[in-house]
């Protein structure tokens, strides 16, 4: 057994989980084995979701593959960054004893997850210094060492603080938890960031996965398709522990379209843009007056800090813009995170925080 798997759940490391009929049963052209209509819907004349689908679409996996530049047998597709999270914590903290260590402030559903399972909570704060906030690599590993981490979440670039982890103290990291933690990379905004990608340490570190998703780059959110990319033992037992049939076959037709090379050029384009708004939309809100400071981002987001976060909101609300409210997360009581837009949206929230219309010569 390789030592990733060692941080599995005991009870489920052998773990068959449910063979369904896609999984189990050769194709043919009479297929009447997963009791499925024999007819078509009147909403879906083509039948085209008449049928159950693969449970890890083979044309999805191998154009992802490419796309992170990995192995497809690494690959665990589910419905969004959520589901691989969710499956993480059920499959390696047993319920009521072991831990799960993140970085506050951070992505919410980490601890949604903790909790729904029933793992406990270690949280080592994010620090805030001269360029932006950073983690205290060496007290995540005493903490989570301490309190009997089994997973470590990492956001990179952050969510909502937009900052990258540098590869090197990540692979120090997971050094440190050999054998005891499975160190989780979230980089759902990788694509916007010039950061390399935590996929590089994998062949030599068995104990990190990395998260991705074409919710955010790649404009999916809606078809909700997400990635686990580790050790491939370790994604057999997490696709042993995913539901039936995790992956619409709409949506899987629509990610592999979209990963297409005509499409990923356009992609490429729209980053670009994102990246150049980002850093015009940055310099503009941190000569506002009501702005205390504006963070460096390698996401497509900005983190901001007002005066009166609380009057920024609602003057962005009036002019109908809705941007995330982070006053409730920890240390950040006077901020918001404001998305980088199409040029046009962006000049909109630039006048609604009541900037000059133009920039001044």
């Amino acid at each position: 057994m390789s030592g990733v798997l060692e941080l599995v759940r005991e009870d489920l490391r052998d773990f068959a989980g449910y063979a369904s009929a896609r999984s189990v049963t050769a194709a043919g052209p009479l297929r009447l084995d997963a009791n499925e209509s024999a007819w078509s819907s009147a909403a879906d004349p083509a039948g085209s979701c008449v049928r159950y689908p693969d449970p890890q679409p083979d044309a999805l996996v191998q154009a992802l593959a490419a796309l992170y530049g990995c192995g497809p047998e690494r690959l665990v597709v589910g419905r969004g960054s959520d589901e691989a999270i969710d499956l993480l914590v059920r499959a390696l903290c047993r319920p009521g004893r072991d831990a799960v260590a993140i970085t506050p402030p951070v992505f919410g559903m980490y601890a949604v997850a903790v909790r729904l399972h029933a793992a406990r909570l270690l949280e080592v704060p994010l620090v805030e210094i001269a360029g932006g906030f950073e983690v205290e690599f060496d007290r995540l590993a005493q903490v989570a060492l301490e309190g009997g981490a089994r997973l470590v979440f990492l956001c990179s670039p952050g969510n909502p603080t937009g900052n990258a982890l540098a590869l090197e103290r990540v692979a120090m990291l997971a050094d440190a938890l050999q054998g005891r933690a499975l160190v989780v990379v979230d980089e759902a905004y990788a694509e916007f960031s010039r950061a390399p990608s935590a996929t590089a340490l994998l062949d030599a570190h068995a104990n990190i996965a990395v998260l991705r998703t074409l919710s955010k780059a790649h404009a999916l959110a809606g078809a909700r398709i997400g990635t686990v990319i580790a050790d491939p033992g370790l994604a057999r037992v997490l696709r042993r522990c995913q539901a039936p049939y995790p992956v619409p076959a709409p949506c899987a037709e629509l990610a592999v379209a979209a990963l297409q090379p005509d499409v990923l050029a356009r992609t490429a384009r729209q980053i670009a843009t994102v990246r150049a708004e980002r850093a015009r939309m940055a310099t503009r809100i941190a000569a506002l007056g009501c702005v205390t400071r504006v963070y460096p981002s390698e996401g497509n987001f900005l983190l901001v800090r007002f005066s009166d976060a609380g009057a920024a909101f609602e003057r962005l609300l009036q002019a109908g813009i809705v941007v995330r409210d982070q006053r409730a997360a920890p240390s950040l009581g006077d901020a918001l995170r404001i998305t980088i837009g199409t040029p046009e949206q962006n000049d909109r929230v630039l006048q609604a925080l009541g900037a000059p219309a133009t920039e001044a010569p």
